[in-house]
């Protein structure tokens, strides 16, 4: 079956007659009888009754002519998106963890586009969420890290989604606090000095692990502790309650710069930061464009770059 075929069946009955519809075709009516007779032997129905008076649709004819004009509705629709002079929409996804360079990068990347159209989807969310989109297609990229404690966990689930993990930099690590905080004169703090304070941390879910926290430590006990989904909600508790998180360090002045720190943690632990792709799928020009203002950016905040 093809959609020559369909466009004939809906001419034919358009006209009213073979002939007519030859005429309108510009096809020879042998050719247009053989052609929907070779239809009519392929799917086993009659759709239509020929008699002296010319030709009427059969019961089965008015049925198949129903999904005949929806199939070529579609097609139009297909020839009108790919087929048309204008340039095409871009498009690009990203799932990521709670990034604020992620999304300096991501306004880089819409600013660098002069494209009147474009569909652009930044999804900040859960470490398995960010996997499975990746996998599925959902995002073309997305970005994680690993660490000593999570890189046989988190690999292996990306072995068996055939995904690949590309590193970008190392990052020590690094803690969100307010400039109130009584820590944030000191040049470096413990998890001990951070103690009395507030832990806070992103939700993982109910399927979620300390292999698929976003935070590379945490601490043993902690008294005061709040799971939070959304970075704006993070950084008005740190602000508000004097809480804390375990982050990169890169602070790229978003929301309060004027009330929140980074203050190095002391340990030896450390964050390998990358990006996923699907290994099946070829990245988008608006994807690689991202990836080179993500390096950009990364760089521009003096991270050392990790060779691909």
């Amino acid at each position: 079956m093809t959609l020559l075929q369909l466009r004939y069946i809906v001419k034919i009955v358009e006209c009213g007659s073979m002939n007519e519809a030859s005429h309108a075709l510009y096809v020879s009516q042998p050719a247009l009888s053989s052609s929907v007779k070779e239809l009519e032997n392929e799917l086993g129905i009659e759709i239509f009754t020929r008699s002296s008076q010319g030709i009427a649709l059969t019961v089965d004819g008015a049925e198949f002519l129903t999904y005949a004009r929806q199939v070529l509705d579609q097609a139009d629709l297909l020839e009108e998106r790919y087929k048309n002079a204008k340039p095409r929409k871009q498009l690009c996804s990203v799932s990521t963890q709670h990034y604020m360079f992620a999304v300096e990068a991501f306004v880089e990347m819409i600013n660098s586009f002069k494209s009147d159209e474009y569909e652009f989807t930044i999804r900040e969310t859960r470490t398995k969420d960010i996997i499975n989109q990746v996998a599925n297609m959902r995002s073309e990229i997305g970005i994680l890290y690993l660490s000593d404690y999570n890189t046989h966990v988190i690999g292996k689930m990306l072995r068996e989604k055939h995904l690949e993990f590309h590193p970008l930099f190392r990052a020590p690590l690094h803690v969100f606090i307010s400039k109130d905080n009584p820590l944030a004169m000191k040049k470096k703090v413990t998890m001990e000095d951070l103690k009395p304070f507030p832990f806070i941390q992103y939700e993982q879910g109910e399927e979620g692990s300390f292999f698929f926290a976003e935070e590379a430590v945490w601490p043993d006990y902690s008294p005061k502790q709040i799971n939070v989904t959304d970075r704006a909600t993070i950084l008005n508790f740190i602000i508000g309650l004097n809480g804390y998180t375990v982050c990169t360090g890169i602070d790229n002045g978003d929301l309060n710069n004027e009330k929140i720190m980074t203050v190095p943690l002391d340990t030896d632990e450390t964050m390998l930061v990358g990006w996923i792709t699907n290994e099946r799928a070829k990245l988008s020009k608006a994807a690689q464009t991202y990836l080179d203002k993500l390096k950009q950016v990364i760089d521009s905040h003096g991270y050392k770059l990790i060779d691909d």
